[in-house]
Order: structure tokens, then C-alpha cells, then sequence
């Protein structure tokens, strides 16, 4: 019904930035919010970010102020724009969208892999 493809991820050096994109298709509703989440080799799959469609934003305490997430809703397409990275940031980084209609449904993307390294 909705299908997400992330991109951008790769490596950088700590202090570095990044930028991924994830680019939805399929049924998406006018009342939806887009996310990031992020999973660690052993760790359970954390919120990383999050927009409405109104531009309404959420971050996790550990990423505010260093990254920043933004939308375009004409391209139905996601950033995530990171910047003074850190080795904990180090993931696999997956795109969700949650379209609100008479029941909530979410869908999420296959991940993309940021490395944080010196």
C-alpha cells in the first residue's frame, strides 16, 4: 500500500554530517506522519525524529540540536539532515510513515546504514 526507499547513508567522520532521504509512494493519506528511527547491532529500534504533515517535529534527546528533519509533501519525500555526529549514532536508519485514516497504519523502509568513525 505504501512502499519507503531511504538513501544517503554511508560514512563519516565524527563532528561530520550526513544527509538521508526516503522517498514514499503508494496510498499515502493528506493526514500522515513520517519518521526516522535507527537500530544499533543489539539495540531495540529507537525514535530518532519525527514530522506531521502540518510540519509539526519530535526528537529524541539524544539527537536535538544536531540533526534536523523536514518533509516535502508535493515530493512525498523525507530528510533527515545530521550533523555533528557522533560514534553512537552509528545504525541502521529506517525510514516509517503512518497514514491516519479511520484507523492508523504504519509502513516502514528497509534501512539505510550510517557509520560514525574515525
Amino acid at each position: 500500500q505504501v512502499q519507503l526507499v531511504e538513501s544517503g547513508g554511508g560514512l563519516a567522520q565524527p563532528g561530520g554530517s550526513l544527509r538521508l532521504s526516503c522517498a514514499a509512494s503508494g496510498n499515502i493519506l493528506s493526514n500522515n506522519a513520517m519518521g526516522w528511527y535507527r537500530q544499533a547491532p543489539g539495540k531495540e529500534r529507537e525514535l530518532v525524529a519525527q514530522i506531521t504533515s502540518s510540519g509539526l517535529t519530535n526528537y529524541a534527546d539524544s539527537v536535538k540540536g544536531r540533526f534536523t528533519i523536514s518533509r516535502d509533501n508535493a515530493k512525498n519525500t523525507l530528510a533527515l539532515q545530521m550533523n555533528s555526529l557522533k560514534p553512537d549514532d552509528t545504525a541502521v536508519y529506517y525510514c516509517k510513515l503512518t497514514n491516519y485514516g479511520y484507523v492508523a497504519r504504519s509502513y516502514w523502509g528497509r534501512g539505510t546504514l550510517v557509520t560514525v568513525s574515525s
